[in-house]
């Protein structure tokens, strides 16, 4: 069977796939409070969810999508050792 070199080994797909169902909940918390007639003024723009909640769970995200990226893969190390 053929080897594959990929950059990233499985736990950090992984890791990169729930960093990116953070960031998108995230930014679906942040989503709406609209008004009704694109005239009014709403006050649930200025809710807790959206000016607390969504952020911190949108950086959380990223710091997990940094991390992902940055984690190194355990088994790639020891691939490299035996093929020497």
């Amino acid at each position: 069977m053929m080897d594959r070199d990929f950059a990233f080994g499985k736990s950090n797909f992984i890791w990169i796939g729930i960093s990116i169902a953070f960031i998108i909940i995230g930014f679906a918390l942040m989503s709406g409070g609209s008004s009704q007639d694109d005239v009014s003024f709403n006050p649930q723009i200025f809710s807790a969810q959206r000016i607390v909640v969504a952020p911190i769970v949108t950086m959380i995200g990223f710091i997990l999508m940094v991390y992902s990226i940055l984690k190194g893969d355990k088994r790639r190390g020891q691939n490299d050792d035996s093929t020497e």
